[in-house]
């Protein structure tokens, strides 16, 4: 396993669980299984709404003593109506407590979108606040608060721009991780290389595509990542599955990756992914997939009158 080494020493391990789309019911047990198998990265969030269930069965694997608190690097995010600099605070430890754990070992800003403390999901231009209601500067106070509290070793951001993330990077306390959408068809050479100049690691989402988030944010005759030709191709030569293609190109380019699975099998192939090395050619022809298609285009946060149109949130 690769490993980033953050300056205060601490190593995140390239290669996590996203826990996105995992349903309760299935994510205890699929986390558990992911620790019995070596996984030693979690990424979560409050809105997934399934930490509570992650908690348990972590309890369950400190018990057991299949991994300690020390082996184990936790991801949780702030969710966006809790942006305000007082409200950071409450999201930290709401997810702390949820999780069973006594701290964070990174904690994201979710989004670059705030809505009203009572609203989870807005429904129209009313539920949101404005970045001039609520600065990011203002949210990123909050979020250095909580890291001098000791609630969250490290801080990061997600869904951030490369000009947003060099605004941040000019604070006293910078990000340490940037997560957003990256697979070969979207591989954001600029914002990659950038954050890394800054000495940001970037984290990639949805590595293998996606296939498996809600209907209303597909589009019609999307591409289908897993079933590339070219994937499929250089999985062949590597005698590998074209999954382990895609998260072993994430982390070759030094990125960290957090494919999300419930399924056993999938989750060991996943994981053995970390021993496959891609040659030279393979890595070109990977590059040259990138089409710069979104999985996640964001598309939801825009309302008619509302203040995040799409192109402003990724800054295109």
């Amino acid at each position: 396993m690769r490993f980033h080494e953050f300056s205060n020493g601490d190593r995140m391990p390239l290669l996590g669980l996203g826990t996105w789309k995992s349903a309760r019911g299935d994510v205890g047990e699929a986390v558990y299984a992911a620790l019995a198998l070596g996984y030693r990265h979690l990424d979560c969030a409050a809105i997934y709404g399934n930490e509570e269930e992650i908690g348990a069965a972590l309890r369950r694997a400190f018990d057991e003593g299949v991994v300690s608190r020390e082996e184990l690097w936790v991801t949780s995010k702030l969710w966006c109506n809790r942006h305000r600099e007082e409200d950071v605070e409450l999201g930290a430890r709401a997810s702390i407590e949820a999780l069973g754990v006594e701290y964070l070992d990174l904690y994201l800003v979710h989004w670059p979108v705030a809505v009203r403390f009572d609203v989870v999901g807005p429904s129209g231009p009313e539920d949101f606040l404005s970045l001039d209601e609520v600065p990011l500067e203002e949210t990123w106070a909050g979020m250095t608060a909580a890291l001098e509290l000791g609630l969250t070793r490290h801080i990061g951001v997600s869904n951030y721009s490369l000009e947003r993330l060099r605004s941040h990077a000019q604070l006293a306390s910078p990000p340490e991780v940037i997560q957003v959408e990256l697979h070969p068809y979207l591989q954001q050479r600029a914002l990659v290389e950038g954050s890394q100049a800054l000495g940001v690691l970037p984290t990639a989402y949805s590595p293998l595509g996606s296939m498996d988030r809600p209907e209303a944010m597909k589009s019609e005759d999307e591409p289908l990542l897993l079933e590339d030709e070219a994937v499929a191709a250089i999985a062949a030569e590597q005698g590998a599955s074209p999954a382990q293609v895609l998260i072993a190109w994430a982390i070759q380019r030094g990125t960290a990756v957090i494919p999300k699975s419930v399924n056993p099998g999938r989750l060991a192939e996943n994981l053995a992914a970390a021993q496959v090395t891609l040659t030279g050619a393979q890595l070109e022809r990977l590059a040259g997939l990138d089409r710069h298609f979104r999985f996640v285009t964001g598309a939801f946060w825009e309302r008619a009158g509302g203040p995040y149109p799409v192109a402003e949130l990724w800054g295109e």
